[in-house]
């Protein structure tokens, strides 16, 4: 039996895309050990967001050809797209296998062991060709809706790697939902690059959420990330349904509105605001994270002050913050008043502290209340999951299982411990 080890970086559609590989080569009597092992096979699912994750995807790239140096190396994902020469000229790498192309992953391995030699520009072109997750890395079975995106943000490389908006078909979406539940999925993530612009025949992304929550099973929805214009009034009737849970990750990038046009985000930050408050209203404990980039061309400590005071005034539980990095071929490449890096660590220190302290006012609401727990990892008695709301909670407790609802009564936040609820069993 031939092993295989994956190391995924960046966005959940890369986690998604692993998952469902993952499945397909156990399925075929693969067997998947850790990265750090040796192993017969090396997929690194790259991110070329930044340049801090190039420098993460080329360091994995070295960790790989050292501890096997015989191994079938593949590099895939989005850097497969922005580097192909460079990454095709290292004699370490076995194949450079582009995004349109990663759904073939296993045939391209399989060919190789057959001496049946393929060049990935012969292998089929699928976004949307990945099974069910059912052998993959997460206990949460991500579904993809759609890839790419028509947006052209001026920091953003993602259509030039990820390619323009495409939907897959909506009755295909509904097949893969019932298999993964049937499979004995509890939570279900849709998931995408910009899933809010789904749109299939006269199907919308609301459609498609109304149809999933009306399935039949014991399961939850949850949706990966979301633009801010991507809400309507159908959708924000969809999150009283039993099964949606609290949770949005929406992009919010700066607080200052001159910054989101320069950004050319479809969005102000009156729409944001207005957006994160009538969802409260139906759910005033919904649960919002974001994305921040800090120090993008031209932002003045005013501007960098208002993103701090959104994270203030509207309490997200978790920021993701990174400092901008510069992506060739984009517009915000050309433009002239960039931050200093120092700048940016400056103000990268600053605006974490302040997320931290959001994160862990956001969370201690929670102490004295229950939450409904999927257990993800147990050691011993002690077992590890993430409530409705997306927030990591731990408990104790005799014979827990994985993959299993526990309803978890909050008794502690562990602020040292990244925020960590603690709780019992109810």
């Amino acid at each position: 039996m031939k092993t295989i080890a994956f190391k995924t970086l960046g966005c959940r559609l890369n986690q998604y895309e692993t998952d469902a590989l993952a499945s397909t080569f156990q399925n075929n009597n693969y067997k998947l050990v850790d990265f750090e092992s040796e192993a017969d096979v090396y997929v690194i699912n790259s991110c070329t967001v930044t340049h801090q994750s190039d420098h993460k995807s080329r360091n994995f790239i070295s960790q790989a050809n050292r501890r096997n140096k015989d191994s079938v190396l593949v590099v895939t994902g989005c850097m497969a797209n922005n580097a192909k020469e460079e990454l095709e000229s290292r004699d370490e790498i076995n194949y450079v296998l582009e995004n349109d192309n990663k759904s073939a992953l296993f045939s391209l391995v399989d060919s190789h062991f057959k001496g049946e030699l393929k060049h990935p520009s012969q292998l089929d072109k699928d976004l949307f060709a990945y099974g069910a997750t059912e052998k993959g890395f997460h206990t949460r079975s991500m579904i993809k809706i759609q890839d790419g995106c028509d947006n052209f943000c001026t920091f953003c490389i993602i259509p030039s790697v990820r390619g323009r908006a495409k939907s897959r078909p909506f009755q295909a979406i509904l097949d893969n939902v019932k298999a993964v539940i049937n499979q004995g999925a509890k939570e279900v993530v849709i998931t995408g690059v910009n899933i809010g612009r789904y749109e299939f025949e006269t199907y919308k992304f609301d459609d498609l959420i109304e149809a999933i929550l009306n399935l039949d099973g014991d399961f939850r929805l949850r949706i990966s990330s979301l633009e801010p214009d991507g809400f309507g009034d159908k959708f924000l009737g969809l999150l009283s349904h039993p099964k949606m849970t609290p949770h949005l990750h929406l992009c919010l990038q700066s607080g200052s509105d001159e910054v989101l046009l320069r950004m050319r985000r479809m969005y102000t930050v009156k729409t944001f605001r207005n957006t994160v408050e009538k969802v409260r209203a139906i759910r005033p404990d919904f649960n919002f994270t974001t994305d921040i980039i800090i120090g993008f061309p031209g932002e003045s400590e005013a501007d960098f002050t208002e993103s701090c005071d959104m994270i203030k005034n509207l309490e997200f539980g978790h920021v993701h913050a990174f400092k901008y990095s510069i992506r060739k071929g984009t517009r915000a490449e050309r433009m002239t008043d960039q931050v200093l890096e120092k700048t940016k660590t400056e103000r990268s220190e600053i605006l974490r502290g302040i997320a931290e302290n959001s994160k862990l006012n956001y969370r201690s609401q929670f102490i004295g209340k229950i939450q409904r727990v999927l257990v993800e990892s147990t050691d011993g008695n002690t077992a590890k999951g993430y409530g409705e709301h997306y927030i990591p909670v731990q408990f104790e407790g005799e014979n827990l299982k994985k993959n299993t609802f526990y309803s978890i009564l909050i008794k502690d936040i562990a602020a040292e411990n990244d925020g960590l609820l603690l709780g019992e069993l109810v």
